[in-house]
């Protein structure tokens, strides 16, 4: 299975590089992962409605050059469906018998996903009803794919 995490926005602070790095290692054994970030935009202080938009317009614009139109796509939604960890597993282990051979992931910036984007998900997934940071999210993102894999394989994991 490969997975890919499509991601707005470079990874700045070395502590999350390096839980990143630490997931990337730990599920090289489990799928092939591949990780691109795309460019976040500068949100103008104070901004409005229609800036706002303009900023989630340019980051879907980055985002879409990489949407595989193959792949499964899960979108990073406040709005979307919330699993526990076994269900999460059930769910990407469903995937892969189902036949879908690469799931793409997409996690948004500092505003969310422009709407172009989640249209185009075949699944929205939240992790909370929280807003976290995007750098953060994806280490909540890759640690959870590591346990869903832990499960699947009846491998032990931390409850």
């Amino acid at each position: 299975m490969k997975i890919t995490i499509i991601a707005v926005g470079k990874i700045r602070e070395k502590f999350y590089a390096d839980a990143v790095a630490e997931y990337v290692k730990r599920l090289s054994r489990y799928c092939r992962l591949e990780i691109i970030q795309t460019e976040d935009e500068k949100t103008p202080d104070k901004a409005g409605l229609s800036a706002d938009e303009a900023v989630r317009r340019k980051e879907a614009e980055r985002i879409l050059k990489h949407i595989k139109e193959d792949a499964y796509t899960v979108v990073l939604d406040i709005r979307g469906k919330m699993y526990d960890s076994v269900e999460f597993a059930e769910c990407i282990d469903r995937l892969a018998t189902a036949g879908n051979s690469h799931i793409q992931f997409i996690i948004g910036g500092s505003l969310g996903l422009h709407e172009e984007i989640s249209k185009k998900a075949d699944l929205q997934v939240s992790f909370s009803k929280m807003t976290f940071p995007h750098q953060l999210m994806r280490v909540i993102l890759l640690e959870q794919i590591y346990r869903a894999y832990r499960i699947i394989n009846g491998e032990p994991y931390h409850k």
